[in-house]
């Protein structure tokens, strides 16, 4: 029986909630998940419950342990992730505060979290853009409808005054390690990123709270007592830390809760995506030689910089570390401190991948078809897809599957463009469109919704690499790593290798274990280990994809990529000119 220290991680994703166990090498001894609740009471509204998520997470603990048969005595640190997400709270009571309106009121209702993807908060987020106030250039240039005081504005305009006066926020990562050690430590990662808080010493930053910008946008209450309701000032009444300090240990209540032992030490959390960083970009890699295994020198810090960490499921985020900032429009951050100490992260995403793919396909007249096809071939459906294309282009005699689409021209920001153009009002466009309404016209626009993905990452990393970033690999984690045929576009168009994790289900919780080992390592004056030391020591080498090298698809792509940067500039122009055309008319105000 293994004598080893052991680790949990848990990763609250959009649409459920993991918990893996891993020893001091970083090897998964188990893995466990749990569909969470999410609720949609009207459009663009999606609310969660950190009391639901929380029973998922004891749930899924308590089977890791139980399936790895570990003695709970050697488990010594436990770390969180979760998304982006507003957790909602009375500062009174510490009980869950209903964030549906228009009554909030708690007959039963414990739905506390506004998810990242809730888009309520228009008319509050082109409000806080409007000021043109210095913080937003530490989100891209403009603030997301994704981040959280836009959300908290919400609030503010629709909660009845004497409930919002009682509310505190949390970004969801926050709120579990709170419920975890009952402290009130926040983490760097969740308030510099999502919540519009500048680190002290940065552009002049004192208290890292803008409180001129709080008072600009209406959120003037929230400023009193030293920002208390929003976790305090660093140093003054509040607790700020990087990924993995330590916040705490756990607590005799969550312990019972969770069904491992009092005291463990509990790490300071991250957003999943940056999960998704540590638990990739630490794997050794020589891009050169294309091996990727343990055998090369430990890593240099210096290569994380190269690095990009691409997290793709739902969405997808592009994550780059710098030791100085580097401003690039529609990329939010720079952030300072949220990952190691000192160092810069900047954050391009897209809105929608693994959503968009899915919307593609069963949207489209032939998806009744295509399910009997794949289940037939005991493939889930985007493997069938990929074996048909191949067919296809074997059928036409065609020298690629890209010579297929090469007169399908699809963009595909469906849920508007997070980066680089920062647009929330872009919308899909196709040329190519025909009356081919059969299993083969599905699969042409399905290729075409893979190659439109790989194109919009390669005008990420370009305008990141243009402003000053260095990228040269991209370290991909998510559902997407299992698609070989979007590895090897996004590898192609970029004209960069891709790494596929080892744990392709499981990168992100991975990486959340790794915060619960870097809180372990904590001394008597809580030091604890650098966690790009324990990244190195704890990350597994993947597999590497690396560009094509087919000269005539290179040019393919190339010629490919100035069409997609016409449809992105085009459609800004065709949008602005119709608006002009109509700035007159009765309607012009309306959304």
């Amino acid at each position: 029986m293994s004598t080893q220290d052991h680790y949990i991680g848990i990763d609250v994703g959009t649409g459920s909630a993991r918990a893996c166990l891993i020893d001091s090498s970083g090897d998964i001894k188990a893995l466990a998940s749990e569909a969470i609740k999410l609720w949609q009471p009207q459009t663009g509204y999606y609310e969660q419950s950190t009391t639901d998520i929380w029973h998922c997470i004891c749930h899924c603990v308590q089977r890791v342990v139980h399936q790895s048969g570990v003695d709970s005595s050697l488990i010594k640190g436990i770390g969180f992730d979760a998304t982006c997400s507003l957790a909602v709270f009375a500062h009174d009571t510490d009980e869950p505060v209903p964030v549906t309106g228009p009554d909030f009121e708690n007959d039963g209702n414990d739905r506390n979290v506004i998810l990242w993807l809730d888009h309520r908060p228009v008319e509050e987020t082109e409000k806080i853009n409007a000021t043109g106030h210095n913080l937003l250039r530490y989100v891209g240039g403009k603030m997301s409808i994704e981040m959280e005081i836009p959300k908290v504005l919400w609030l503010k305009n629709n909660m009845p005054a004497e409930l919002f006066a009682r509310c505190k926020f949390y970004d969801l990562a926050d709120a579990l390690t709170h419920l975890a050690t009952g402290n009130e430590i926040r983490s760097f990662c969740s308030t510099v990123c999502k919540q519009g808080y500048v680190p002290v010493g940065v552009d002049g930053s004192v208290k890292g709270w803008q409180e001129d910008f709080y008072h600009t946008i209406g959120l003037s209450d929230l400023v009193e007592d030293n920002f208390k309701r929003m976790g305090g000032v660093d140093g003054v009444n509040g607790k700020y830390m990087s990924a993995g300090e330590l916040v705490g240990t756990l607590s005799e209540t969550a312990s019972k809760q969770l069904g491992i032992p009092a005291g463990i030490a509990v790490g300071s959390g991250v957003i999943d995506a940056y999960a998704g960083w540590i638990g990739t970009v630490g794997a050794k890699v020589d891009t050169q030689y294309g091996h990727a295994d343990e055998t090369h020198p430990a890593n240099d810090l210096a290569q994380a910089s190269t690095r990009l960490a691409a997290v793709a499921g739902t969405s997808t985020c592009h994550l780059a570390l710098s030791e100085k900032p580097v401003f690039v429009n529609g990329v939010w951050g720079p952030y300072r401190d949220v990952l190691l100490p000192g160092f810069w992260l900047a954050e391009g995403g897209q809105s929608a991948t693994g959503e968009l793919l899915r919307h593609v396909i069963e949207t489209h007249p032939a998806h009744k078809d295509v399910i009997p096809l794949a289940e037939a071939m005991h493939m889930n459906v985007y493997d069938y897809m990929n074996v048909h294309l191949r067919e296809l282009a074997e059928k036409a005699e065609a020298p690629t599957v890209s010579y297929l689409g090469r007169h399908f021209f699809f963009y595909g920001d469906l849920w508007g463009n997070r980066s680089p153009i920062a647009d929330p009002n872009m919308k899909g466009a196709v040329i190519g469109l025909s009356s081919d309404s059969s299993v083969d016209g599905l699969a042409l626009y399905y290729y075409a919704t893979m190659e439109f993905i790989a194109l919009q990452t390669r005008q990420i990393v370009e305008a990141m690499n243009k402003e000053g970033h260095n990228i040269q690999t991209i370290f991909m984690s998510g559902s997407q790593c299992q698609n070989d045929m979007l590895m090897d576009l996004i590898a192609t168009c970029c004209d960069m290798p891709v790494l596929i994790p080892r744990y392709v289900h499981a990168a992100v919780v991975h990486g959340a274990a790794m915060l619960g080992a870097k809180a372990a390592s904590a001394d008597h004056d809580g030091n604890t280990e650098n966690l790009w030391s324990i990244m190195d020591r704890m990350s597994k080498p993947g597999r590497l994809v690396k560009p094509g090298k087919d000269a005539n698809e290179k040019k393919l792509f190339d010629t490919k990529y100035e069409v997609f940067l016409d449809q992105c500039r085009t459609q800004q122009d065709y949008r602005k000119k119709v608006d002009e055309a109509t700035s007159s008319w009765p309607q012009a105000s309306a959304k």
